[in-house]
């Protein structure tokens, strides 16, 4: 008889796997999502040592492309990439804005979970951080611009800890988007991720209508004063409608719903600027 692992056993072996490598519910209107298709992605999976795939979605830009940008979504971490290039899941705030940042002039890479496991409590782990850098050097071999990294409520914690164990010309900058700054069920936050150890300029976004008791904008200053050895603007939004009943869904203004190109927008003039800085 054949036994399944279970799944948080099978989650901590491929993460074991990648340190070893290294020697470390909806309700009002009906929601319309956009879901990707082949046609316009590209999906890899890329292959960890001891077994297991980390699936990643790649985007290029519609023109001019100015970079790229590594994209970690929130909650679970899961928003089931199909080899087809469909997303399932495709409410987190990352995959609903792929269009806006490429008619800017970004690509995007879509970051799945692991081997369809949540990552909540993993994404501040050193073995975490390993497979971070796989993922940005797929990123760097799909254009030769400069590549960010962005996270969204718990994905935040993942692009802090992608930052703070990047390279110096790895990547040109960390955007953190209602970051995960209280503990709560998934027992760490992005101080856990090594902030001191961001050397890249650095973008903290918090709506003030945000509602998320594990991530209040009133810690975006604490958050900005964590990343010390590092520029860091604080970003200030408002807005955004309520379409959940959990005040930390996706749908939510905690997800930017409503208000996503406003929010785009603001953070594409920060990356514009800080590109432009001699």
């Amino acid at each position: 008889m054949f036994l399944r692992r279970p799944r948080c056993l099978r989650l901590c072996l491929s993460l074991a796997a990648i340190c070893c490598l290294s020697g470390t519910p909806v309700f009002g209107r009906e929601i319309a999502l956009h879901h990707a298709s082949a046609d316009d992605g590209l999906v890899e999976d890329l292959p960890l040592q001891g077994g297991g795939l980390q699936r990643v979605l790649y985007f290029p830009a519609r023109h001019d492309t100015k970079g790229l940008i590594v994209m970690f979504p929130g909650g679970t971490g899961e928003i089931d990439i199909e080899k087809s290039g469909h997303v399932k899941n495709a409410k987190n705030f990352v995959v609903r804005s792929d269009d806006l940042w490429r008619e800017r002039g970004y690509g995007i890479v879509l970051v799945d979970a692991l081997e369809h496991q949540s990552m909540r409590g993993q994404r501040s782990s050193a073995a975490y951080a390993e497979l971070t850098k796989r993922i940005i050097e797929f990123a760097h071999r799909q254009a030769n611009v400069p590549v960010w990294v962005l996270g969204t409520s718990q994905g935040s914690i993942a692009a802090m800890n992608a930052a703070s164990h990047a390279g110096g010309t790895q990547l040109a900058g960390l955007i953190l988007t209602e970051s995960v700054s209280i503990l709560g069920g998934s027992h760490e936050t992005v101080f856990d991720a090594h902030p001191e150890d961001v050397h890249v300029p650095s973008l903290v976004v918090a709506n003030v209508d945000d509602r998320c008791k594990v991530a209040p904008p009133s810690m975006a200053q604490s958050i900005a004063q964590a990343i010390r050895h590092a520029p860091t603007t604080v970003l200030t939004v408002s807005g955004g409608e309520q379409r959940s009943q959990d005040d930390c869904a996706s749908l939510s203004p905690h997800g930017y719903y409503g208000i996503e190109e406003k929010v785009v927008d603001n953070i594409v003039d920060w990356m514009q600027k800080t590109q432009n800085r001699p």
